[in-house]
Order: structure tokens, then sequence, then C-alpha cells
């Protein structure tokens, strides 16, 4: 019966035949949160990491590892799929997306081949998990739930206690590391490896500390788990994966495209049995460039299954693995109330990141990081004027448009080569693979959310707004205009003729160009105030905030308190941004913004990053110091 099970599964699945034997390999993954490579196997003086180094002495260990952004919902999300995130529409932190039929969580096709599948525990996806994803996804689940002990899993288990909450929380730290021996303890003094963008005060080198004991509790809970599998007889059946979601759990890492943020351990061991070409052979150190979306893909090669067509990750083991990357990318999009349009490309050597807002300043206030010790140092020794020169560049007021590191030479990428003639040839080369990777998987991330949001009611998912065939240019046009929008003066006829475009999504770059250019596009005045009455609330509050940069806040006022008061929660977020940005030109909008703040519990749960930066920018105004919650 079991076998006729077994071939069904098959059938109905359309996979390669390998799928019917009987000797897959069960997998599983080791995932931790919020950490680099700080273990000894890659190199770290301090590391205490002993299981996590002696898979890799029995596996492969892989240095050019990467996530697609520097927070954890819009990984987990591409991870699941095998897709960016910024393809399906779930780039916003704490967003929630439709998406289509077609784009399944890829331990769907392991079930349908027979395969056992288990999450314990966290999933964060950034949309609703299709029930067929997991036979059991719970702080329970484990392979040792299967009925049937001969049937393959894939189990997945998940760490938490490295998140930047065990750093910034005293509470959780104490209690994740409760267990280390005092000889596994760290002297924050005498850690070497402490990031020059960092104030080097007591405080800063405790979280520091912590991060390294955070991961030292993680490798004895690795341990224990793959302990489990040799009681259980499954070690030499098993392929092992470990991973982090992305970087460390402190500022100018978490949510960053440095590789602070997104560089990542990855260690695969595969027993004998199941290695091909050469591959999973003990103590192997490659460089070949690997994308967390790469992950699902991978596990589905190594189980003997077919890739589906979709899916944009590439496997890199088992039976024909693609051709290695030339490149990885990644995005940053909404972090909780903050909008920072910032998109990545990196070679084995170099990282080109371009920034779609360069007027926002690096340190954008954000209520979750401003929690911890790290940034709270960093604001009150920048404000003190003590602050040294690599952490205070991180408050200049605005950001370069482009920026290209030699990662081999800056490895912590201080040293900005955009503007470096000897690289320019590198700059144009990674400058064209941002932009073709942007137009070629339809980057969403370039729709302003609301709009976003709008076009998913209609067509049932996010997916396919950027493919409708009634505009096979919109894409490339939304491409181009977004890039325009920080081109500067020379811009300017572009982004005007973008205003007159019959798209909302084309003329908001158009808006958000002209008030970037700020005064020298003066003449631009009338076009902004006439856009004062666009049927898009986005253009409306683009437009606003030009004028407002153009000189004329007392036109843009009015129609800011409006979108405020009436938009829907995207909307009044768009607005209230602009406000704070404004700083004191805000003043005449201070009683509006009071108003915002009514306590109305249903207001706030549909609103409560609205209410967040509302705060902030009235504590500026009044210089107050208001809970921003």
């Amino acid at each position: 019966m079991k076998t006729v099970i077994t071939l069904l599964a098959c059938l109905g699945a359309s996979f390669s035949l390998t799928c019917f034997g009987s000797d897959r390999p069960n997998i599983l993954w080791i995932s931790a949160e919020d950490i680099n490579g700080h273990f000894g196997c890659y190199g770290d003086p301090h590391a205490i990491t002993p299981h996590i180094d002696k898979l890799a002495s029995e596996g492969m260990r892989y240095t050019h590892a990467f996530t697609t952004a520097g927070v954890c919902a819009p990984c987990r999300s591409g991870i699941i799929t095998g897709m960016y995130q910024t393809t399906i529409g779930t780039q916003h932190m704490r967003g929630h997306a439709l998406i289509p039929d077609e784009v399944k969580p890829f331990p769907t096709y392991l079930r349908q081949a027979g395969y056992y599948c288990t999450n314990n525990s966290k999933e964060d996806y950034q949309f609703e998990t299709p029930k067929e994803t997991w036979d059991d996804s719970s702080s329970k689940a484990h392979w040792r739930k299967r009925t049937d002990k001969d049937q393959p899993f894939f189990s997945v288990f998940n760490f938490t206690g490295c998140h930047e909450s065990g750093i910034a929380g005293t509470a959780k730290y104490e209690e994740v590391t409760k267990n280390l021996t005092p000889d596994q303890r760290q002297d924050p003094n005498a850690l070497t490896t402490f990031p020059p963008y960092y104030p080097d005060t007591p405080r800063a080198r405790e979280d520091w500390k912590r991060n390294y004991e955070l991961i030292t509790a993680m490798d004895a809970w690795a341990g224990d788990l793959i302990q489990q599998l040799k009681d259980d007889g499954l070690y030499e059946n098993t392929i092992i994966f470990y991973w982090s979601d992305h970087g460390v759990g402190l500022p100018r890492a978490k949510r960053w495209l440095y590789d602070s943020g997104t560089r990542i351990p990855l260690i695969v061991r595969i027993p004998e049995q199941f290695r091909v070409e050469g591959q999973g052979i003990p103590k192997t150190v490659t460089d070949r460039l690997v994308s967390s979306i790469d992950l699902g893909p991978t596990v589905l090669k190594l189980a003997g299954l077919s890739i589906p067509e979709i899916m944009q990750g590439q496997a890199f083991l088992g039976e024909n693995p693609n051709s290695a990357r030339s490149y990885v990318f990644g995005a940053r999009d909404r972090m909780d109330e903050r909008y920072d349009i910032i998109r990545m490309a990196r070679d084995h050597r170099y990282k080109y990141i371009r920034n779609y807002e360069p007027l926002k300043t690096f340190y954008q206030y954000m209520n979750t990081p401003e929690k911890g010790a790290t940034m709270q140092e960093l604001r009150s020794r920048h404000e003190a004027g003590t602050l040294r020169p690599a952490a205070n560049y991180f408050f200049s007021p605005t950001k370069p448009v482009e920026e290209l590191y030699d990662t081999y030479a800056d490895p912590h990428e201080l040293n900005n080569l955009a503007d470096t003639p000897e690289y320019q040839n590198t700059l144009e080369r990674m400058r064209g693979a941002h932009l073709a990777w942007v137009k070629e998987t339809r980057d969403t991330g370039l729709l302003a959310e609301p709009i976003l949001v709008e076009r998913e009611k209609t067509l049932g998912h996010r997916y396919g707004i950027l493919r409708q065939i009634s505009d096979e240019t919109f894409s490339d046009r939304l491409a181009d205009i977004a890039a325009a929008a920080s081109n500067g003066i020379d811009a300017l006829p572009k982004l005007e003729a973008a205003m007159k475009d019959q798209d909302a999504a084309i003329r908001y770059w158009g808006a958000v160009g002209v008030g970037n250019i700020g005064r020298p596009a003066a003449g631009s005045a009338d076009l902004m105030k006439a856009s004062l009455k666009d049927e898009s609330s986005v253009v409306r509050t683009a437009s606003a905030r030009a004028l407002a940069r153009l000189g004329f806040s007392d036109l843009a006022i009015p129609t800011l308190i409006k979108e405020l008061d009436t938009g829907e929660q995207w909307e009044r977020l768009h607005a209230a941004i602009v406000l704070d940005e404004m700083d004191t030109q805000a003043i005449a909008a201070k009683e509006a913004m009071h108003a915002a703040l009514v306590p109305r519990e249903e207001l706030y749960a549909k609103g409560k990053y609205v209410v967040r930066v509302i705060n902030r920018a009235l504590n500026q105004l009044e210089g107050t110091d208001r809970q921003v919650n």
C-alpha cells in the first residue's frame, strides 16, 4: 500500500522518476535569526561554536551566501517560495500580500512527492500560508511525529534566541544564555571584531558581546538537534542545512543591504550515499554565490524533484544544478513605519547599492531599533559631537544616490568608490546588473504601497500587477522613471513628462523626482500645483512634498492634512512621513497632527505606524519626548 501511495504522489506531482525510490534523503534545516558568520569555522577568533564547526568539517561551507533582504519577513517569503519578495509583493515589513495559485511554498511539492514536512515553528511569510504547505507547523512539529518511520521527511527548526530582541532585552538575553558556562562567556573589551561604525562604548560593546553569547547558546541547541538525528539512527540518511535569515540584529546591519545585514553563514552536510559529482566532500569551502531564494529549489533538486518554472531561485546542489550565479541581489523597502527604497547587486568582490530615496538619512527614526542600547549610544554620541567618523557618517542628512564597495579591500563597506574615476567601468557594470534585475523580475517595490494595495484588490494578487498585457512597456517605464527621480536636474524634462502619464505609479515618481531636485526645479511649480488635484492620493502627497521643497509649504500643508485625515492607512503614512520630513515647515499642521493622535483603538490598530511617525514629528516640533509606541 505504501508503494502505491508513493507512486500516486509521484505521478500527481509530475516529477522526475527518482522520487519513486526508497532511498530518498531526509532533509533537515537548522536556521537561526539575526546573525552573521561569527563561527570558528568562518575564522572568527572569538567564536565558541563547536557543533556548527564540526558540521562544517563534515560538509560544505559557503563563504558567499546572501539573503535578499536584511530583515526577516521579506526574506522568509522569498525562502519559502523560491522567489524574490519584490516579485511577489511581500517586500514591505509587516505587510500582508495575496499570492496567485501558481506561486506555492516549495514544501507543497515535497508533500506531493510523499515527504513528511514540518516547521518548528516560525513562518512569517507575509502571506497566508496555504494549508497544503506543512504536515505540522507548530512548536511541537518534529520528524519524530510521522506515523510511518520509513517516510522521508523535510523538517525545519528555527532558533529565535539570537534575534535582535535577545540583544536589546536583558531578560531574554539572560534566559537564552542561562546555561552557558563561565568559559563560554565573552569579555566585551577583548572583542577585536567590534565594528568601526559603532561607538566604542561599554553599552555598545555589551551588545556585541551578547551577540556572541547568544550564538554560543544557539550552537548548543543545534548540537542537540544533530544528536537527536544520531539517536534516531538518521544521521547518515539526512542532508543537513544550517543557515541564518539575515545579518546581525544591530544598527547598520539588520534592515540594511551591507554585508553586515545580508551575508549569512551557510553549511550543508551531505551523507556519502547522496553525494553527486563530488558535492558534499567534507571540509569543502566554496565561494559560489548563493541567494537565500536558492535554498528551496536546491532542496527540491536534492529530493529528486523538478523545479517549477515560475521559481526564480537556482539549485546549487543535486543532479545537474544550475550554473553558478554572477550576481546576487537584495532589496530594502518599508521597514515598519519608514520607507527607504534601496536595491543591491553584488558579485564576488563588489557591492553596488542604489538609493532610490537619497534625501532620507541613513538612520531614519524607527521604533524597534531605537529600543536597543547601540542605537541609543549612536544617537547620544552624535548629538554630543563625540561619535567617531565611521559611525557619524550614517547621520548624514542625505545618502549618495549610488554606493560601490570593494569588499575585499573594505569589508566593512565604508569607502564609497562610486565617484572614483578608476572604478567607473565597475560602477557601470554593477549599475547595469541592478537595473536589468529590477526590470526582469518586475520589481513591485517601485510601486508606491497604496497603489500596490489598490491594484491587488482588483487583480487578486500583486505578482501580476507588472505583468499586465494591456501595457507591456509599463514595468520598464516604471523602473526607468524611478531611477530618473534621483538623477538630478538633468532628468527634469523626463520627470515633467512623467507627470502627464496615464498611470499614477509613473506620475508618483515624476513628482518625487521634482521634489528631490528642489529649488532648481522652481519652473515646475505650476505643474505640481495642478497635481494637488490628482486622482491618486500618493501623487497628491508627492506633489505637496515637491511644493514644500520648492518653497510653497503654505500650499502643501492643506493637502497633507487632508490626506492624513481621510486616507487609507498607507496613504496616511505617506502624508505623515512628508510632514515629519518638513521639520519646522510643518508647524502649521500641528493641530491636525495632534488630532490624528486622538486615542481611537480601531484607528491605532489599523494605523499604528502613522501614530509613530506623527508622534516623532511632534516631538521634534515641540521639543517634547512623547512616548513613540
